[in-house]
């Protein structure tokens, strides 16, 4: 198999888990919402090239790391969907991941707006 068509195929397969995750996850759907929002304040306020750039990539690796999240939820539920202890703390851990992400952009906004706010 050629490199291009190796490419082609691990974009396939990256589509078909976003896919996957924007189908059976609400959660990627809202994050989605608030990155539209964010988006539009990153290009409507007078930030400096820097800033723009913290948020937005902030705002995709939420996404991505909510994708990551999912990934860990599947593989728990494929290995027995009985309740363990262990299975819990490994979702859990996965969605503290996403919390903690979002709570950086979030903070990354707040010291954003105390700059416009200050100057």
């Amino acid at each position: 198999m050629n490199e291009w068509q190796k490419i082609k195929q691990r974009a396939a397969w990256s589509w078909q888990g976003w896919a996957h995750v924007w189908r059976t996850e609400a959660s990627l759907q809202q994050w989605i919402w608030a990155n539209v929002v964010s988006i539009a304040f990153a290009l409507y306020l007078p930030l400096t090239g820097g800033e723009r750039a913290v948020v937005l990539m902030g705002g995709i690796f939420v996404l991505a790391v909510e994708c990551l999240n999912t990934a860990i939820e599947r593989v728990v539920d494929d290995i027995s969907t009985d309740h363990r202890d262990r299975a819990g703390q490994a979702k859990d851990a996965g969605s503290a991941a996403v919390a903690i992400f979002a709570i950086g952009v979030a903070l990354a906004w707040c010291a954003i707006i105390w700059r416009l706010l200050t100057a």
